[in-house]
């Protein structure tokens, strides 16, 4: 599946599969502050820009998210994507307890706005999920 690199840094990566329009980010250690919410401002971008309804969120060399960066995604990231019609999350959680406890609260808010998530343990099996979506 062809991809474009958005961002490749040693906190993450963003990718674009332009042919399913999915976002596609892999945090490579702990990412808070200016670092994350860069990457996803990035994804935001394409969700306006390319018509992208679909993510690909691979967190497990991430731990639990700061609050304020919750927070911050709560007010400014997460509006943006589901005003440009979010409809698939293909998530792979953090490894760590507390990462994956974490994301619970997340996974239900977005549940409930309407967001199909399903949880992967394998990024091929998540790609081959929103490619048929």
């Amino acid at each position: 599946m062809e991809k474009e690199i958005i961002i490749d840094n040693e906190y993450a990566s963003l990718w674009f599969y332009p042919e399913h329009k999915i976002v596609h980010h892999k945090f490579h250690q702990f990412i808070h502050g200016d670092k994350f919410r860069e990457l996803l401002m990035k994804g935001a971008d394409l969700f306006e820009q390319k018509g992208c309804k679909k993510w690909l969120s691979d967190d497990r060399n991430n731990s639990a998210l700061r609050a304020e960066d919750i927070e911050w995604g709560n007010q400014n990231w997460a509006p943006r994507v589901l005003n440009a019609g979010w409809e698939f999350w293909a998530l792979m959680m953090p490894d760590k307890v507390l990462g994956k406890m974490n994301m619970r609260p997340l996974i239900d808010q977005y549940l409930e706005q309407g967001v199909k998530v399903e949880i992967f343990d394998d990024v091929d099996e998540a790609l081959k999920w929103l490619s048929g979506k």
